[in-house]
């Protein structure tokens, strides 16, 4: 039940602590939490709606809708990418650094390794980026642009260590994948700076 600690790493006071705490202290996925949540408002508003007070168990109602919701999206992850957008990297590395992907769905992780390689391309850690937008690639993008997106930094990224096969292989694979056309003027400017190579 109890388990022994050092003196310098005790939670709680005594000389131990239980085993179960560092689940509830550390461990606690915030989906499951956020889960927690949303069914708790889901039956305040069902006791609500049985005792005849429609409007508040409709009030409560839309709440544990957006609850319902944020159990599938990073609240951390969206504020990193509008920070992004703004060109305020400072603000989406914070954000970024926040959040543990290991608590992430498998398509937000992607998305994750997406910012994360984006934020480092910004500063010059190429070698770092390359790897984030590799594993952005392996959890999966859910949109085909943004697999363009990734194919083609990749692409920047290979030419810039002068791997010209491969960066124009990598090229190929973003123009399949942008079929919209979204980044048809960041591919023909890549494709130029691949074929001065």
């Amino acid at each position: 039940m109890y388990e022994e600690r050092p003196a310098g790493e005790n939670d709680f006071p005594g000389p131990s602590r239980p085993i179960f705490a560092p689940v509830f202290t550390y461990a606690m996925d915030t989906r499951i939490i956020k889960a927690l949540i949303t069914l708790a408002l889901l039956g305040f508003a069902l006791w609500l709606f049985f005792n005849g007070d429609i409007a508040w168990g409709v009030i409560i109602s839309l709440g544990a809708i957006v609850s319902g919701l944020l159990v599938f999206r990073s609240i951390r992850l969206i504020r990193a990418m509008f920070a992004l957008r703004g060109q305020k990297m400072d603000k989406a590395r914070k954000f970024l650094g926040s959040i543990n992907p290991a608590h992430l769905w498998s398509k937000q992780k992607g998305y994750y390794y997406l910012l994360m390689g984006t934020a480092n391309a910004e500063t010059n850690s190429f070698a770092q980026s390359e790897k984030f937008f590799r594993q952005a690639l392996s959890h999966g993008l859910r949109y085909d642009h943004d697999k363009a997106m990734v194919y083609m930094n990749l692409a920047v990224l290979t030419a810039n260590k002068r791997k010209k096969r491969e960066a124009l292989n990598l090229l190929s694979e973003a123009k399949k994948y942008d079929g919209k056309g979204m980044l048809k003027e960041q591919l023909r400017q890549v494709s130029q700076m691949i074929n001065r190579i």
